[in-house]
């Protein structure tokens, strides 16, 4: 079974959220979804977990940061081609997302950025696959 990573995210307003992140094209998994949380599918292996505010509360002992104001992560989606970068974040600015830099454009890579509705730094990239060099890929470590 391939390693599942979920990322769990506070949010302020869930069904603004669910809005906000449907009109980006991800879908929801109802099995995991209620009044205080969903399950959006990124991936067959990569899941983000929007919580409403109190409920991200009860998993941790430390206060949760506000995201409009610090950050603590940038969630990054690598996409296949420069024009799905351009369309995915153009439709998170049009869906009320914020824009956070301008555009990169280095030979390597071409990526762009925005914030969610609560403030989360997201960044969209797509890495030219003629451009990177082949290396030996990483050993996962089990601890």
């Amino acid at each position: 079974m391939a390693t599942q990573i979920f990322v769990n995210l506070p949010v302020k307003d869930l069904n603004a959220s669910i809005e906000f992140f449907t009109k980006l094209g991800f879908q929801f998994n109802q099995q995991f979804t209620d009044e205080n949380a969903t399950c959006m599918v990124v991936s067959d292996t990569i899941y983000v977990m929007l919580l409403v505010e109190p409920f991200f509360q009860g998993f941790t002992t430390k206060a949760m940061i506000d995201a409009t104001r610090s950050t603590e992560v940038i969630i990054t989606l690598s996409v296949d081609n420069r024009e799905t970068v351009d369309t995915l974040v153009d439709k998170a600015l049009a869906a009320g997302g914020q824009p956070l830099k301008e555009i990169q454009n280095p030979e390597l890579m071409y990526a762009r950025n925005f914030e969610d509705l609560d403030g989360h730094h997201w960044e969209v990239l797509y890495m030219d696959p003629a451009a990177v060099q082949q290396e030996q890929p990483a050993t996962a470590v089990a601890i």
